[in-house]
């Protein structure tokens, strides 16, 4: 195949756009993406230039000026299609790059590649030259058959669905159907280019879409080969990526079809791209579904299947966001009938409670009711109704994840995917695993050589790989256990700034209590932290996995996703469960308090207020949750830990996630339309590692929502009091049943406040705390009492319940609805079906037109025509 080079008078305007080169995978790739622009020369003319600094590079013959009067996505000649550019500078070390461009492009063209340079006058920074590439059929269909690519031979006779009631109502949010459906739907079958009258082929040119003509076309540039000798004498053999990493070439990526504010002005450019942001890249569409055929079919069923399961993953939010915002509603209108934080403010019975300090030296004793409005606070979040919401969203994520299989499946076969795994694991073996594993041995299936890595190095660098996983976890826990010191330090500093009555600042006071500035301040320094480790750690991680050398793209992705992963559960959530599970439950008692480092650290272990502390836990799963969202990361999976394993604290969470998701589907939406280039058209079956991390995080959930429940909310100490200790079957008098007695006398020096008029004016001899122990002067004086153990007992048991009645459920509702429609298994079987049929009906009539032309061409007597009939009936079965 010759490289077109030389005059021609065709004008052209060429953008050129893509995305990262990811090639295989389940995970979405973060992306990066800038603009090039081939402009040419504003004087017009007939594109012929002969400026002294173009020349000729060896292996290119002189290429033509072009014209800004046409954009298009062909060659020169106006017929022949771009389906992949390289691009590249020249530079210091432009010989040797010069010769590695010269032999790769030679294999690319006898790879059977028709090849056109492009000038560096016609680059915007008047330094880059671009390389096009087209694909002619024989190539196409070479690699199509290689790569199994399915195509169709025979239009769906199944209809897309029944009618349902009601369906008028989801008509707003509906696209038209030429959107929705780009092409009708076909029975599909591996691409057999010795069977090509088998298929539906009305037009070669057109037969495959653009998609899979650039993937066909990356593919085979993996394939092909440079070589470079150095100094070793060694043979350094690869593809493109290679080049790419040593600078032979800056970008490989296919063109999109057209500017995405108007229609292509060749009338056989699809303009896909057009309705792609017409229809769903803008936020006016937010309400509208998304158009995920065009989407795989411009993009690709890697990038499709991400967009799949987000989309599907917001509409579920819905129905969690609603009873959220039911269980909050319930808080607000019950908040006249909370008796408990009536008590705490009433100035006869809070406010004659006098409280021990919260911490040595620095916090006075002090009112209960100087609370009341934490306790208010608490209620709207710790309420009657909260249980019901954590075993509702144990449910819930049971349901999201067993209706995500089905419309996972639904996809699979739809996009052609059923198989794809099994057939191309083979043919997503990284360069990287053929270059660093020397070592060979033979294939017993294929029965040729192959590249492998040995037991003894994979051991040694899975061993270095898990240690620097935990050498990074176990930083980040150092560094958790600093901004918890930080917490016991600066809450005394709170305590005398918000509490001294010499300073102006009672307004403010009055509304943030010491326990309030505290989490506050250390949550958003916790979230510096998280952000400066994740910084480092994706750096690590990718280093490492490298490290591993896994020999597919699959197992690569999958790696990778789970070490990150892993670091990011504990990066964001370790902090939120200190705060639910450990913060005030290991206090003492004011003759006897805990330290964080013993008695000499004087870090005396965090408080809860007797209000309750679930709004602080709450305000640090708000903070986390919020400047998460706004960090512009790809964190859906954090974001599902938090809305999951946490939602029992805070049930508006799935209402922000549902905001969020929204804004999310369409800003990813604009990005992949207007702002990145294209990507190269990848496939992908699932979502990969994410859908086992979705169960184990669903299961985890169940656990932590349970502990939350019994140990982090007051619900069990009230139902407690409520149905065994209370006189008149009511809450009324829960709050001083729940605080405890302690003799002032007794308290140490080093805990006892440096100022104490506040407390010594009362003319009380004791103070209240929150615990369950015996009163001065009893027998048992500040052990616990029995009311704490029964409270203990209560906890354990409605964990245990609790855990069994959502298990059980999950596991009845997962058992319930099968991983595959029945209409997609009926599909399925059709299609399997119709294949053999029409197999074994092409098979008949190429023995018919054998058996004629034989006859024909040579007559033969009737023993000796059976037996050729024979012959060619056995060749074809």
């Amino acid at each position: 195949m010759r490289r077109i080079t030389g005059k021609e008078k065709d004008e052209t305007l060429i953008e050129l756009q893509s995305a990262t080169d990811s090639q295989t995978g389940d995970g979405p790739a973060v992306l990066t993406a800038y603009r090039i622009n081939l402009h040419s020369d504003e004087n017009g003319g007939n594109g012929v230039s002969s400026s002294s600094d173009r020349g000729t590079l060896p292996g290119h013959a002189e290429t033509d000026k072009l014209q800004p009067n046409k954009d298009t996505v062909f060659f020169r000649d106006g017929v022949r299609r771009i389906d992949f550019v390289l691009s590249y500078v020249d530079d210091k070390d432009g010989e040797k790059k010069q010769e590695r461009r010269r032999e790769f492009e030679a294999n690319l063209e006898k790879a059977g590649l028709e090849l056109e340079t492009e000038d560096k006058t016609d680059s915007k920074d008047q330094k880059t030259y671009f390389l096009k590439i087209h694909a002619p059929w024989d190539v196409l269909a070479t690699y199509a058959d290689v790569l199994k690519i399915k195509v169709p031979f025979k239009e769906s006779d199944i209809p897309h669905g029944q009618e349902v009631p009601l369906e008028w109502l989801s008509h707003p949010f509906r696209l038209p159907d030429h959107i929705m459906r780009p092409q009708p739907d076909y029975f599909t079958y591996p691409f057999d280019k010795n069977k090509t009258d088998f298929f539906l082929i009305n037009d070669k040119d057109s037969f495959f879409p653009p998609s899979t003509r650039n993937r066909i076309v990356s593919f085979s540039s993996l394939k092909s080969e440079f070589t470079c000798y150095i100094a070793s004498s060694t043979v350094d053999k690869t593809g493109i990526k290679r080049l790419l990493s040593n600078g032979t070439y800056t970008t490989a990526f296919p063109l999109h079809d057209c500017r995405y504010w108007k229609r292509a002005r060749n009338a056989e450019c699809e303009s896909e791209r057009y309705n792609l942001y017409k229809h769903w890249a803008r936020f006016l569409c937010f309400y509208k579904e998304q158009p995920l055929n065009l989407i795989r079919k411009y993009y690709g069923e890697k990038i499709g299947i991400y967009f799949a399961w987000l989309g599907f993953y917001t509409e579920m939010l819905f129905f969690a966001a609603v009873m959220g915002v039911i269980c909050f509603t319930y808080g607000v209108l019950s908040y006249d009938d909370n008796i408990s934080s009536k008590e705490i403010c009433d100035a006869y019975i809070g406010g004659r409670i006098l409280m021990c300090p919260l911490c040595d030296k620095k916090c006075p004793f002090w009112k209960l009711n100087s609370t009341c409005l934490s306790s208010w606070q608490s209620h709207l979040f710790d309420n009657e109704g909260t249980v019901f919401f954590a075993i509702f969203m144990g449910i819930w994520v049971t349901l999201f994840l067993e209706f995500w299989k089905r419309r996972q499946a639904r996809l699979e076969y739809e996009w052609d995917l059923v198989d794809f795994e099994e057939e191309q694991q083979q043919l997503q073996i990284r360069p990287e695993f053929e270059i660093r594993c020397t070592n060979r041995r033979l294939n017993k299936i294929t029965q040729e050589m192959e590249p492998y890595l040995p037991v003894t190095s994979k051991c040694a660098r899975f061993c270095l790989s898990t240690a620097t996983v935990i050498f990074w976890i176990s930083l980040i826990v150092a560094c958790i256990i600093g901004v918890i010191a930080y917490r016991l330090a600066v809450y005394a500093a709170f305590a005398s700034i918000i509490k001294d009555p010499l300073r102006k600042i009672q307004v403010v006071g009055r509304f943030i209590t010491p326990q309030l500035a505290t989490s506050v301040t250390a949550s958003c320094i916790n979230f510096v932290i998280i952000m400066i480790l994740n910084f480092f750690y994706e750096r690590v991680a990718i280093w490492i996995t490298d490290m591993e050398i896994p020999k597919t793209h699959l197992e690569y992705e999958n790696r990778l996703t789970m070490k990150m992963f892993l670091f990011q559960f504990v990066n964001y959530y370790s902090s939120c469960f200190y705060v639910a599970f450990f913060k005030g439950k290991f206090v003492g008692y004011p003759g006897d308090y805990s330290y964080m480092f013993g008695k000499w650290s004087k870090l005396r272990n965090e408080e809860c207020d007797p209000g309750g502390f679930h709004h602080i836990f709450v305000c640090h799963l708000l903070i986390i949750h919020l400047i998460n969202l706004l960090s512009a990361k790809l964190t859906i999976l954090v974001q599902f830990g938090f809305i999951t394993l946490f939602v029992a604290s805070f049930p508006l969470a799935p209402l922000l996630a549902l905001f969020n998701n929204i804004l999310e589907v369409r800003v990813d939406a604009w990005k992949f339309t207007t702002q990145f280039r294209r990507p190269v058209a990848s496939k992908a079956r699932n979502i990969g590692a994410w859908q086992e991390i979705l169960n184990a995080v669903a299961i985890l959930s169940v656990v932590t929502n349970a502990f939350i429940m019994a140990f982090t909310s007051d619900m069990i100490p009230r139902m407690v009091y409520l149905y065994a200790y209370s006189k008149e079957a009511s809450m009324r008098g829960y709050v001083n049943n729940s605080l405890s007695i302690y003799n002032i006398s007794q308290i140490p020096d080093r805990n006892m406040p440096e100022e104490r008029d506040n407390w010594f004016e009362n003319l009380t001899a004791t103070c209240r705390y929150r615990d369950y122990r015996y009163p001065p002067g009893h027998q048992k004086e500040y052990t616990q009492t029995m009311q704490f153990w029964h409270i203990l007992a209560a906890k354990m048991a409605f964990i245990i319940i609790m855990e069994h009645v959502v298990f059980v459920v999950k596991f009845f509702v997962a058992w319930m609805i099968p991983d595959v429609p029945s209409g997609v298994k009926a599909r399925f079987k059709r299609e399997r079906y119709l294949i053999q049929e029409y197999l074994h009906n092409y098979e008949v009539e190429k023995l018919k037109i054998q058996l004629s032309a034989s006859f024909i061409t040579e007559p033969q007597s009737e023993m000796s025509l059976m037996s050729d009939k024979h012959e060619v009936l056995s060749e074809c079965l």
